[in-house]
Protein backbone atom coordinates (compact mmCIF):
# COMPACT_ATOMS: atom_id res chain seq x y z
CA UNK A 1 0.00 0.00 0.00
CA UNK A 2 1.05 3.30 -1.13
CA UNK A 3 1.63 5.63 2.12
CA UNK A 4 1.24 9.60 1.20
CA UNK A 5 1.09 12.92 2.90
CA UNK A 6 -1.11 14.31 0.34
CA UNK A 7 -4.64 14.89 0.49
CA UNK A 8 -6.53 16.21 -2.82
CA UNK A 9 -9.54 18.30 -2.36
CA UNK A 10 -12.90 17.33 -3.57
CA UNK A 11 -13.49 18.22 -7.23
CA UNK A 12 -10.50 20.04 -7.26
CA UNK A 13 -10.43 19.41 -11.00
CA UNK A 14 -13.42 21.31 -11.88
CA UNK A 15 -12.83 24.10 -8.96
CA UNK A 16 -12.55 27.71 -11.04
CA UNK A 17 -13.26 31.18 -10.57
CA UNK A 18 -13.38 34.54 -12.41
CA UNK A 19 -11.05 36.31 -10.35
CA UNK A 20 -8.35 33.63 -10.87
CA UNK A 21 -9.25 33.47 -14.58
CA UNK A 22 -8.70 37.11 -15.04
CA UNK A 23 -5.80 37.31 -13.37
CA UNK A 24 -4.29 34.51 -15.47
CA UNK A 25 -5.83 36.18 -18.52
CA UNK A 26 -4.05 39.33 -17.49
CA UNK A 27 -1.20 37.48 -17.02
CA UNK A 28 -0.92 36.29 -20.52
CA UNK A 29 -1.26 39.62 -21.93
CA UNK A 30 1.56 41.03 -19.87
CA UNK A 31 3.40 38.42 -20.59
CA UNK A 32 2.79 38.85 -24.51
CA UNK A 33 3.74 42.56 -24.03
CA UNK A 34 7.00 42.28 -22.17
CA UNK A 35 8.42 39.55 -24.66
CA UNK A 36 6.76 41.75 -27.96
CA UNK A 37 8.98 44.96 -25.94
CA UNK A 38 12.01 42.01 -25.98
CA UNK A 39 11.85 41.75 -30.06
CA UNK A 40 11.77 45.46 -30.67
CA UNK A 41 14.12 46.00 -28.74
CA UNK A 42 16.27 43.25 -30.40
CA UNK A 43 15.34 43.68 -33.79
CA UNK A 44 16.48 47.55 -33.23
CA UNK A 45 20.27 46.09 -32.78
CA UNK A 46 20.43 44.72 -36.77
CA UNK A 47 17.85 48.31 -38.38
CA UNK A 48 21.28 49.22 -40.01
CA UNK A 49 21.48 45.89 -41.76
CA UNK A 50 19.88 45.65 -45.54
CA UNK A 51 19.98 43.41 -47.75
CA UNK A 52 21.17 44.28 -51.42
CA UNK A 53 17.51 45.29 -52.14
CA UNK A 54 17.44 47.81 -49.51
CA UNK A 55 14.89 45.69 -47.34
CA UNK A 56 15.67 44.95 -43.72
CA UNK A 57 18.47 41.75 -43.09
CA UNK A 58 16.65 40.51 -39.70
CA UNK A 59 12.52 40.29 -39.76
CA UNK A 60 10.02 38.42 -37.62
CA UNK A 61 9.27 35.07 -38.18
CA UNK A 62 6.07 33.76 -36.82
CA UNK A 63 6.10 32.23 -33.33
CA UNK A 64 7.43 29.39 -31.54
CA UNK A 65 4.74 26.95 -30.30
CA UNK A 66 2.37 28.24 -27.65
CA UNK A 67 3.62 26.30 -24.49
CA UNK A 68 2.35 26.86 -21.12
CA UNK A 69 4.48 28.36 -18.01
CA UNK A 70 3.44 27.50 -14.75
CA UNK A 71 3.24 30.50 -12.26
CA UNK A 72 1.25 30.94 -8.73
CA UNK A 73 -1.75 31.39 -10.29
CA UNK A 74 -1.76 28.42 -12.34
CA UNK A 75 -0.66 27.92 -15.95
CA UNK A 76 -0.14 30.81 -18.09
CA UNK A 77 0.45 30.45 -22.02
CA UNK A 78 3.35 31.62 -24.12
CA UNK A 79 4.13 32.51 -27.22
CA UNK A 80 7.68 33.36 -27.77
CA UNK A 81 8.10 35.22 -31.67
CA UNK A 82 11.20 33.53 -33.70
CA UNK A 83 13.25 35.84 -36.12
CA UNK A 84 15.32 34.89 -39.20
CA UNK A 85 18.16 36.80 -41.25
CA UNK A 86 17.10 37.56 -44.70
CA UNK A 87 21.51 36.72 -46.00
CA UNK A 88 21.82 33.55 -43.97
CA UNK A 89 23.57 35.03 -41.21
CA UNK A 90 22.28 32.57 -38.10
CA UNK A 91 20.04 35.26 -35.44
CA UNK A 92 18.05 33.74 -32.73
CA UNK A 93 16.01 35.35 -30.22
CA UNK A 94 15.80 34.51 -26.75
CA UNK A 95 13.36 36.21 -24.52
CA UNK A 96 14.81 36.98 -20.52
CA UNK A 97 11.73 37.03 -19.59
CA UNK A 98 10.65 33.59 -20.33
CA UNK A 99 14.13 31.65 -21.00
CA UNK A 100 14.44 28.51 -23.52
CA UNK A 101 13.08 25.23 -21.49
CA UNK A 102 11.56 27.04 -18.19
CA UNK A 103 8.58 25.65 -17.63
CA UNK A 104 7.59 27.27 -14.16
CA UNK A 105 8.60 30.59 -12.23
CA UNK A 106 11.40 31.22 -9.85
CA UNK A 107 8.41 31.76 -6.99
CA UNK A 108 7.01 28.02 -7.64
CA UNK A 109 10.44 26.83 -7.88
CA UNK A 110 10.91 28.44 -4.50
CA UNK A 111 8.06 26.69 -2.62
CA UNK A 112 9.48 23.43 -3.40
CA UNK A 113 12.09 23.13 -1.06
CA UNK A 114 9.78 24.46 1.63
CA UNK A 115 7.43 21.57 0.97
CA UNK A 116 10.73 19.28 0.91
CA UNK A 117 11.33 20.61 4.44
CA UNK A 118 7.68 19.92 5.05
CA UNK A 119 7.98 16.01 4.87
CA UNK A 120 6.63 15.91 1.29
CA UNK A 121 9.35 13.79 -0.55
CA UNK A 122 10.39 13.37 -4.43
CA UNK A 123 7.68 11.52 -5.42
CA UNK A 124 4.80 13.66 -3.73
CA UNK A 125 5.51 16.92 -5.16
CA UNK A 126 3.67 16.61 -8.38
CA UNK A 127 0.79 15.53 -6.15
CA UNK A 128 1.26 18.69 -3.87
CA UNK A 129 1.27 21.10 -6.73
CA UNK A 130 -1.57 19.47 -7.83
CA UNK A 131 -3.36 20.18 -4.85
CA UNK A 132 -2.07 23.80 -4.57
CA UNK A 133 -2.24 24.87 -7.79
CA UNK A 134 -4.89 22.43 -10.37
CA UNK A 135 -4.58 19.80 -12.31
CA UNK A 136 -2.50 21.51 -15.10
CA UNK A 137 0.47 21.40 -12.43
CA UNK A 138 2.53 18.90 -14.34
CA UNK A 139 6.56 18.43 -15.09
CA UNK A 140 7.70 17.77 -12.22
CA UNK A 141 8.36 14.10 -11.98
CA UNK A 142 10.23 12.45 -8.95
CA UNK A 143 13.40 12.57 -11.11
CA UNK A 144 13.09 15.99 -12.09
CA UNK A 145 12.71 17.32 -8.18
CA UNK A 146 16.10 14.83 -6.82
CA UNK A 147 17.94 16.92 -9.76
CA UNK A 148 16.52 19.89 -8.19
CA UNK A 149 17.40 18.60 -4.97
CA UNK A 150 21.21 18.10 -6.40
CA UNK A 151 21.46 21.17 -7.74
CA UNK A 152 20.33 23.11 -4.03
CA UNK A 153 22.95 21.41 -2.48
CA UNK A 154 25.50 22.49 -5.34
CA UNK A 155 24.52 26.17 -4.06
CA UNK A 156 24.24 25.45 -0.54
CA UNK A 157 27.82 24.00 -0.84
CA UNK A 158 29.30 27.13 -3.13
CA UNK A 159 27.64 29.41 -0.51
CA UNK A 160 28.86 28.04 2.69
CA UNK A 161 32.21 28.38 1.12
CA UNK A 162 32.51 31.97 0.23
CA UNK A 163 34.53 34.76 1.66
CA UNK A 164 33.00 37.10 4.35
CA UNK A 165 36.05 39.33 4.49
CA UNK A 166 34.30 41.71 1.72
CA UNK A 167 32.64 44.09 4.23
CA UNK A 168 33.05 43.69 8.43
CA UNK A 169 30.53 42.12 10.53
CA UNK A 170 29.59 44.39 12.97
CA UNK A 171 27.50 41.78 15.52
CA UNK A 172 26.14 38.56 15.01
CA UNK A 173 22.77 36.84 16.38
CA UNK A 174 22.51 33.02 17.07
CA UNK A 175 20.39 30.58 17.42
CA UNK A 176 19.55 26.62 17.46
CA UNK A 177 16.88 25.72 15.56
CA UNK A 178 15.59 22.39 16.93
CA UNK A 179 13.62 20.29 14.69
CA UNK A 180 13.02 17.47 16.53
CA UNK A 181 14.46 14.87 14.50
CA UNK A 182 17.28 12.51 16.64
CA UNK A 183 20.06 11.21 15.08
CA UNK A 184 21.61 7.93 15.98
CA UNK A 185 22.31 9.34 19.94
CA UNK A 186 21.19 12.77 20.14
CA UNK A 187 18.84 15.19 18.73
CA UNK A 188 19.64 17.24 15.83
CA UNK A 189 19.21 20.71 15.16
CA UNK A 190 20.10 23.61 13.01
CA UNK A 191 23.10 26.08 14.03
CA UNK A 192 21.99 29.46 12.67
CA UNK A 193 23.93 32.58 12.40
CA UNK A 194 23.08 36.17 11.05
CA UNK A 195 25.46 39.03 11.01
CA UNK A 196 24.75 42.76 10.72
CA UNK A 197 27.21 45.09 8.39
CA UNK A 198 28.03 48.23 9.49
CA UNK A 199 25.51 49.82 6.68
CA UNK A 200 22.97 47.95 8.59
CA UNK A 201 22.33 45.14 5.98
CA UNK A 202 21.58 41.68 7.70
CA UNK A 203 23.89 38.71 6.27
CA UNK A 204 23.20 35.14 6.90
CA UNK A 205 26.58 33.67 7.46
CA UNK A 206 25.74 29.81 8.40
CA UNK A 207 23.38 27.39 9.16
CA UNK A 208 24.73 24.04 10.04
CA UNK A 209 23.47 20.86 11.63
CA UNK A 210 24.25 20.48 15.38
CA UNK A 211 24.06 18.01 18.10
CA UNK A 212 22.09 19.38 21.00
CA UNK A 213 23.80 23.19 20.59
CA UNK A 214 27.14 21.43 22.03
CA UNK A 215 30.29 23.60 22.55
CA UNK A 216 32.21 21.01 19.45
CA UNK A 217 29.12 22.12 17.36
CA UNK A 218 29.45 25.61 17.81
CA UNK A 219 32.72 25.69 17.67
CA UNK A 220 32.81 23.98 14.40
CA UNK A 221 30.44 26.42 13.25
CA UNK A 222 32.45 29.29 14.32
CA UNK A 223 35.69 28.56 13.30
CA UNK A 224 34.36 28.22 9.65
CA UNK A 225 33.10 31.24 9.53
CA UNK A 226 36.67 32.33 11.01
CA UNK A 227 37.85 30.32 8.20
CA UNK A 228 35.95 32.15 5.26
CA UNK A 229 37.35 35.48 6.44
CA UNK A 230 34.61 36.70 9.43
CA UNK A 231 35.97 39.62 11.49
CA UNK A 232 35.71 39.92 15.01
CA UNK A 233 32.37 41.13 15.81
CA UNK A 234 31.77 43.69 18.32
CA UNK A 235 29.11 41.71 20.07
CA UNK A 236 27.45 39.04 19.94
CA UNK A 237 23.32 38.06 20.75
CA UNK A 238 22.10 34.65 21.55
CA UNK A 239 19.65 32.63 24.06
CA UNK A 240 21.08 30.85 26.95
CA UNK A 241 22.94 28.12 25.28
CA UNK A 242 25.85 27.86 27.48
CA UNK A 243 27.36 25.99 24.24
CA UNK A 244 27.01 29.20 22.08
CA UNK A 245 28.84 31.18 24.54
CA UNK A 246 31.63 28.57 25.46
CA UNK A 247 32.32 28.63 21.76
CA UNK A 248 32.64 32.25 21.42
CA UNK A 249 35.16 32.67 24.28
CA UNK A 250 37.53 29.99 22.62
CA UNK A 251 36.89 31.37 18.65
CA UNK A 252 36.48 35.14 19.51
CA UNK A 253 37.30 36.06 22.72
CA UNK A 254 37.15 39.83 22.46
CA UNK A 255 33.54 39.59 21.02
CA UNK A 256 31.13 40.82 23.80
CA UNK A 257 28.22 39.05 24.93
CA UNK A 258 24.57 39.74 25.06
CA UNK A 259 21.28 37.54 26.05
CA UNK A 260 18.86 38.04 23.61
CA UNK A 261 15.55 39.59 24.79
CA UNK A 262 13.17 37.62 22.71
CA UNK A 263 14.13 34.78 24.34
CA UNK A 264 15.04 36.08 27.90
CA UNK A 265 11.14 37.74 27.75
CA UNK A 266 9.42 34.25 27.06
CA UNK A 267 12.13 32.15 29.44
CA UNK A 268 10.15 34.77 32.12
CA UNK A 269 6.82 34.74 30.78
CA UNK A 270 7.00 30.96 31.48
CA UNK A 271 7.57 31.44 35.18
CA UNK A 272 4.16 33.52 35.43
CA UNK A 273 0.39 32.14 35.17
CA UNK A 274 -1.14 33.28 31.84
CA UNK A 275 -3.22 36.27 33.34
CA UNK A 276 -0.18 37.78 34.48
CA UNK A 277 1.75 37.42 31.38
CA UNK A 278 0.83 40.24 29.19
CA UNK A 279 1.45 43.16 31.95
CA UNK A 280 4.73 41.71 32.47
CA UNK A 281 5.31 41.41 29.21
CA UNK A 282 4.93 45.29 28.82
CA UNK A 283 7.10 45.60 31.69
CA UNK A 284 10.08 43.91 30.44
CA UNK A 285 9.64 45.66 27.04
CA UNK A 286 10.33 48.53 29.46
CA UNK A 287 13.61 47.61 30.27
CA UNK A 288 15.27 47.25 26.95
CA UNK A 289 13.19 49.77 24.83
CA UNK A 290 13.99 52.43 27.60
CA UNK A 291 15.66 55.62 25.83
CA UNK A 292 18.75 55.84 28.91
CA UNK A 293 20.38 53.73 30.87
CA UNK A 294 18.64 55.27 34.09
CA UNK A 295 15.18 55.08 32.92
CA UNK A 296 16.11 51.13 32.09
CA UNK A 297 16.95 50.43 35.24
CA UNK A 298 14.39 52.01 36.57
CA UNK A 299 12.19 50.48 34.44
CA UNK A 300 14.21 47.09 35.60
CA UNK A 301 13.92 47.47 39.55
CA UNK A 302 9.84 47.92 39.23
CA UNK A 303 9.90 44.90 37.33
CA UNK A 304 11.65 43.25 40.81
CA UNK A 305 9.36 44.84 42.83
CA UNK A 306 6.20 44.04 41.33
CA UNK A 307 6.91 40.24 40.82
CA UNK A 308 9.37 39.19 43.10
CA UNK A 309 7.48 38.26 46.44
CA UNK A 310 4.95 36.06 44.30
CA UNK A 311 6.95 34.98 41.43
CA UNK A 312 10.82 34.55 42.59
CA UNK A 313 11.92 32.18 39.61
CA UNK A 314 10.66 35.07 36.99
CA UNK A 315 13.12 37.88 38.72
CA UNK A 316 15.88 34.99 38.74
Amino acid sequence: METTNIVDFARRDGMSDALTELLKTGAQQLIATAVEAELVSYLAQFAGLRTEDGHAAVVRNGHHPERPFQTGIGPVSVRIPKVRSKDGTPVTFRSALVPPYVRRTKTLEAALPWLYLKGIYSGEMAPALKVLLGPDAKGLSANTVSRLKRDWAKEYTGWKGADLDDEPIVYIWADGVHSGLRGEDDKLCALVIVGVTARGKKRFLSIEDGVRESIQSWREVLLTLKGRGMNVPKLAIGDGAMGFWAAMDEVYPATRHQRCWQHKTMNVLNCLPKLSQPKAKVAIHNIWQAETKDDAEKAFDLFIKTYEAKYPKATL
